[in-house]
Order: C-alpha cells, then structure tokens, then sequence
C-alpha cells in the first residue's frame, strides 16, 4: 500500500500499525512524535494506528544537544 513518509511515496504492507512503521525504520524510544494526516498521534494510539491507502506519515526523531 501507498503512503507518503515525510512528504516522499512509501511502500508499506498492508494493515501495518504506526507502531510497526516505526519499528520496520528502526526508531525506537520516547524522543519521536509521529502526525498523521496533519494531526499529531498520542503515542499511546501508535499500536492501535493501522495505516490507511494514501496516510500522510510525519515522522519527527528528536536528537538531544545543547551549546557550549
């Protein structure tokens, strides 16, 4: 099925979750926020969240830093 990724086309399988999206990308851990067709998902519905034809996945992987 047809997805799109951060704005580029993605192939998934059919019925996959949010949850699984993120885990076939290799993101894991609490420093992600995922929106879905322009609404933000909570995370506890990433399980839940079966990805439809044509979804709009954003995905944001947030990297700790700081200045010195």
């Amino acid at each position: 099925m047809q997805i799109s990724l951060n704005g580029k086309p993605y192939e998934s399988a059919d019925g996959m979750t949010v949850a699984q999206l993120l885990k076939h990308l290799g993101i894991e851990g609490n420093r992600v926020a995922v929106e879905l067709n322009l609404n933000i998902l909570p995370k506890q519905e990433y399980a839940t969240t079966a990805l439809k034809e044509e979804d709009q996945v954003e995905v944001v992987h947030f990297v700790g830093g700081g200045t010195k």
